[in-house]
């Protein structure tokens, strides 16, 4: 991998935008004490009495306010913790290791130091959006080969991008760094913000990633926004879209594998755990993050809601609180199954291309699984019985 990065034209370094990198990557300075943004930049909603419906005035002004700005505006981390919530009695009952980012849960924005605003220039019909990590190059590799291409369908213009973290606490952080900057000399297609790229931290991304999309993609009409190891038919996407774009309602498009009635999961074990000292009641409506797709419309609005909103752990019941604040609810299509097509995992049908040939996005895939579907599926010489239009 590094042997590859290495051959980069030197006629296409010279004509890349600069590339900031710092020497301490994962580490801020906060009030001359010095914190670990691994365990401490992450968000959690204890109480929020915010009531639902619309954004209201401030949350409009700042909306307006922000749309104004024509570049990413943030440089220096300068947060400090919220030291009051030390004395509070829910605090202390508090499973220890939600202690620190919930001290700092306030700490949404964070510098730029990978940013490709070209992305957005002129009509842009679809703007997919792939959440990464530095390690994992082979699955960027393989989304560019396959649903990530960019390209031109019938006169409508894909572009993609992945968002990225900084390196975890205890890697190779100046290595890796190195070798995500020169992937990006390549593609030219990475955001890469400087906080530490961990499962709590994905919500950073959901907030930053508005807040980009809100300075520089006025052009854009439709965003797909999903991980890295999904299969996504685009032609199946763009279809779907087409559908829809007569539907007067198209404004408020979020569409996806929706999870309704769900509950905050106790086991300690679990990934997904949340005491009930931080969120004490039923999640409501959101999507699997696997993938989903919404109006660019909607990501303005849910970027002036969520700018308002205290932080959660979970990214895809987060962007669902926002959702709910704002007064949508996301749509449920049987197209999209971020949890495998059958959610037994030894069912073939979880291997047969005629449904990937006919669904919109399908997780899991690993890189080689994702390569050999994406052969076998766009064959001409593949024969399903019967297609389904899903709309």
């Amino acid at each position: 991998m590094i042997h590859k990065y290495k051959l980069v034209d030197e006629r296409a370094k010279d004509s890349m935008l600069p590339v900031r990198t710092q020497e301490a990557l994962g580490w801020f300075q906060l009030d001359n004490n010095v914190y670990q943004s691994n365990t401490i930049l992450k968000g959690g909603l204890s109480n929020n009495n915010s009531p639902h419906g619309l954004p209201d005035s401030s949350e409009a002004a700042n909306l307006t306010a922000v749309s104004n700005a024509t570049a990413w505006d943030i440089k220096l981390v300068n947060c400090t913790e919220n030291s009051g919530l030390k004395k509070k009695d829910w605090f202390k009952r508090m499973d220890p290791r939600f202690h620190q980012f919930v001290l700092y849960r306030h700490c949404k924005y964070f510098p730029m130091l990978i940013n490709h605003p070209e992305k957005c220039s002129g009509d842009v019909h679809l703007l997919m959006v792939v959440k990464s990590v530095i390690e994992q190059h082979d699955r960027r590799e393989a989304v560019r080969k396959t649903w990530g291409k960019e390209q031109e369908i019938d006169g409508k213009k894909i572009r993609t991008l992945f968002l990225l973290g900084s390196p975890s606490a205890g890697k190779d952080s100046k290595n890796l760094q190195k070798l995500v900057e020169y992937e990006d000399r390549i593609y030219r297609d990475i955001l890469q913000w400087d906080f530490m790229d961990t499962f709590f931290n994905l919500t950073l991304k959901e907030v930053n990633f508005l807040k980009w999309f809100n300075i520089y993609c006025p052009r854009v009409q439709f965003i797909f926004k999903g991980d890295d190891d999904v299969f996504v038919n685009t032609n199946n996407v763009l279809e779907l879209l087409g559908f829809r774009k007569e539907d007067p309602k198209v404004g408020g498009l979020f569409v996806g594998d929706t999870i309704s009635k769900a509950v905050p999961i106790r086991n300690s074990q679990s990934k997904y755990f949340i005491p009930k000292e931080l969120y004490d009641k039923p999640y409501p409506p959101y999507v699997g993050g696997g993938g989903f797709l919404m109006a660019s419309g909607l990501a303005r609005k849910l970027f002036a809601v969520s700018d308002d909103t205290e932080l959660f752990p979970i990214d895809d019941v987060f962007l669902g609180m926002c959702l709910q604040k704002a007064g949508h609810a996301p749509e449920l299509h049987p197209g999209f199954k971020t949890f495998g097509i059958m959610k037994r995992k030894v069912s073939p049908m979880n291997n047969d291309p005629c449904f990937y040939r006919n669904l919109l996005v399908i997780h899991k895939l690993s890189p080689e699984e994702l390569l050999n579907m994406w052969k076998i599926v766009f064959n001409e010489h593949l024969i399903c019985s019967k297609r389904i239009i899903l709309h």
